[in-house]
């Protein structure tokens, strides 16, 4: 059974920093994609960051330079380093997982919908304040 724990989200300062960690467990495929997504009410889910096996990332034009993507070496934890947060990237913060064939295994634009993905974490809050 594939679990996905967020954690180490909370409250900051704008121009503060934090790290997200994303703990995988029974997720068994070499071949896959990685995700960071975050959300508002009533919003839809917004790709922030994506990870692929091979190790090549991609994140979005709102939180290029300011945010990374990465995994430790046993790639049983995915974290994504917030740093220079801003008012406008309070929102809850989920990690995603999805198998890809090795083919496909490289991060497109598509890499960053939300449809592309079928493990889920539960989500962790970060809010930050001006």
């Amino acid at each position: 059974q594939v679990q996905l724990v967020e954690s180490g989200g909370g409250s900051v300062q704008s121009g503060g920093s934090l790290r997200l960690s994303c703990a995988v467990s029974g997720f068994t495929y070499r071949t896959y994609w990685m995700a960071w997504f975050r959300q508002l009410p009533g919003k839809e889910r917004e790709g922030v960051a994506a990870i692929a096996s091979d190790g090549n990332t991609r994140h979005s034009d709102s939180v290029k330079g300011r945010f990374t993507i990465s995994q430790d070496n046993t790639k049983s934890t995915l974290y994504l380093q917030m740093d220079s947060l801003k008012p406008e990237d309070t929102a809850m913060y989920f990690c995603a997982a999805a198998q890809r064939s090795w083919w496909s295994l490289r991060l497109q634009s598509a890499a960053l919908e939300a449809g592309q993905y079928n493990y889920w974490g539960q989500g962790t809050q970060v809010t930050v304040s001006s």
